[in-house]
């Protein structure tokens, strides 16, 4: 059965993902302040516990308070979501994904980045992907 997928969220709930997954663990205050034009206090954390009910969080209590964390690794959630992009706005090729990267003009490739970009397809063809 597939995990908890990231198109399953609301705009609040991939905000409040967003935060759990830079900030690994987070109490609902801690997430509200790290929120851009947080809603209320209540309302992020009735937006945890339906992210918990989806199957995106779990919790545990630590003190008077709730900790909550996402229950997919940031690598398998990354993988998940650049899945999804690449079936929605490039019609499942890769190529097209990667040429969209390359060719926009904002992306700017760090030294050695390209060079790392290039084993990536050479191990790719060696293990026949």
């Amino acid at each position: 059965m597939p995990g908890p997928q990231p198109h399953d969220l609301s705009r609040r709930e991939r905000q409040i993902m967003d935060v759990l997954y830079r900030m690994e663990s987070a109490s609902a205050a801690d997430v509200r302040d790290q929120m851009p034009d947080p809603p209320s206090y209540s309302a992020v954390r009735a937006h945890l516990r339906i992210l918990e009910e989806k199957g995106h969080v779990e919790h545990e209590q630590q003190g008077p308070r709730y900790l909550y964390r996402p229950t997919v690794s940031t690598s398998d959630a990354r993988r998940s979501a650049l899945r999804h992009v690449v079936r929605t706005f490039f019609e499942g090729s890769t190529t097209q994904a990667v040429a969209a990267l390359l060719g926009d003009a904002s992306v700017e490739l760090a030294d050695g980045e390209f060079d790392r970009i290039v084993e990536l397809i050479e191990q790719a063809r060696r293990e026949g992907r």
